[in-house]
């Protein structure tokens, strides 16, 4: 970890991640350095932050099931376990950015 990542917590580098290039949420945890559940925690917190602020927009491309293309989740910012559709496990994460 450089000297500036120890500066920063969790939610300011994935904010700051966000604003570079998108990424869902197992590239988030990976570059990170925080468990996959914990970054969809994060990112519920790092919506309601950027909504507003200096013209930025929290965006998100929804998960979308492999086997039927269902996208219309409750919940983009969330991990589904299943298809409410197809009931298919196959599940394309979602991916979040910044702008």
């Amino acid at each position: 970890m450089t000297v500036r990542e120890s500066d920063t917590t969790a939610r300011q580098r994935i904010a700051d991640a966000l604003r570079d290039d998108p990424a869902t949420a197992s590239e988030l945890s990976a570059s990170v350095g925080v468990s996959v559940s914990s970054v969809y925690g994060h990112l519920q917190h790092v919506a309601q932050t950027v909504h507003g602020a200096d013209g930025e927009q929290f965006l998100v491309a929804p998960p979308e099931c492999k086997h039927c293309g269902f996208s219309a989740f409750d919940d983009p910012v969330n991990y589904p376990s299943r298809c409410p559709e197809c009931r298919s496990e196959g599940i394309e994460e979602a991916v979040f950015k910044i702008e």
